[in-house]
């Protein structure tokens, strides 16, 4: 297995990225920073410099990867276009190429709340709506996947334990960044994880659970 990371200089996506390493598993990293890449993350990474939006040159990036985490999210901005652009036109983009590299798994990481259109966060630009059409992408693509929707993101780890839900199914909560990127990686090596969404938040009061164990509890 050799991982590509889209998104890995991002604050979940760099958090994947040192998952995938401590788990011993090759990475090869998107990044449109080389500096900033060499910077945040560890020195084993294979970096290639590109953009999602750069659909003819995704496939020379992906290289000789096996599966594919997409953590890339469109940074707040005045540019209206930036979430249809980012979070829909390049997953799509990715979803694609990926199809044609042949890649065995792609974990998409999105958000709690997608299927709400009239969630206040789809007032910034209809951002959940836009990561809802991806989803939708991917799981027609033929594909084998994993869609990860994270609550509110935090930096900071905790000691409280993930909750897993079915899509739809959780509506509030929030999860550390480090946690999210334990699922995707997971998702990538546990065989209950494939084929379906998930909605991950932490909660002190949950029991600690595998998170494989959590994966074949979601239908």
């Amino acid at each position: 297995m050799k991982a590509f990371v889209a998104g890995a200089t991002g604050e979940t996506g760099r958090r994947i990225v040192s998952e995938l390493v401590r788990r011993e598993i090759p990475v090869r990293a998107l990044v449109r920073n080389l500096d900033l890449a060499r910077d945040t993350l560890p020195p084993q990474v294979e970096l290639v410099t590109g953009d999602v939006l750069q659909r003819d040159r995704l496939g020379e990036a992906i290289g000789d990867s096996t599966v594919l985490i997409c953590a890339t999210g469109a940074r707040p901005s005045f540019d209206p276009s930036g979430p249809y652009q980012v979070d829909c036109e390049g997953t799509k983009n990715l979803v694609d190429t990926a199809k044609d590299k042949g890649i065995q798994h792609f974990v998409l990481v999105s958000s709690l709340c997608v299927s709400q259109f009239f969630h206040p966060l789809n007032l910034f630009w209809l951002v959940l709506y836009w990561k809802k059409q991806a989803e939708a992408y991917l799981q027609k693509s033929g594909l084998t996947y994993t869609i990860v929707r994270p609550g509110g993101l935090k930096n900071e780890d905790s000691s409280a334990a993930i909750v897993m839900r079915s899509a739809d199914s959780l509506f509030d909560g929030s999860i550390p960044r480090q946690k999210v990127a334990r699922v995707c990686v997971e998702a990538l090596l546990c065989p209950d994880a494939r084929n379906k969404i998930v909605e991950i938040v932490a909660k002190a009061d949950a029991p600690p659970t595998e998170i494989a164990q959590l994966f074949a509890g979601v239908t």
